[in-house]
């Protein structure tokens, strides 16, 4: 499927610059740009489909960790600890 772009020249000047520096062509260079961007936006709005998911159950039980418990067992991990979650209370 052909697609259509328009770009101000300033854009495809820097395209065509980047694209010379890394040998690969302008066409390579905008299809890798527009896949990490819409990679990177569908983890966005994944992410903010789990954080409303986690409101919505926090709201309807009240189970939670405080920020010190999740430090804690943060601070494990990056230690290299096998540290187990610890459990959600109310």
């Amino acid at each position: 499927m052909a697609t259509s772009v328009k770009l101000d020249e300033d854009l495809k000047t820097r395209i065509r610059r980047l694209a010379e520096i890394r040998h690969r062509s302008s066409h390579w260079i905008m299809r890798e740009a527009i896949r990490d961007y819409v990679e990177r936006e569908e983890k966005r709005e994944s992410f903010k489909r789990d954080a409303l998911r986690a409101w919505e159950a926090y709201q309807e039980n009240g189970r939670h960790l405080t920020l010190e418990e999740a430090d804690a067992w943060l601070a494990k991990l990056e230690a290299g600890e096998d540290a187990k979650l610890p459990e959600c209370h109310t």
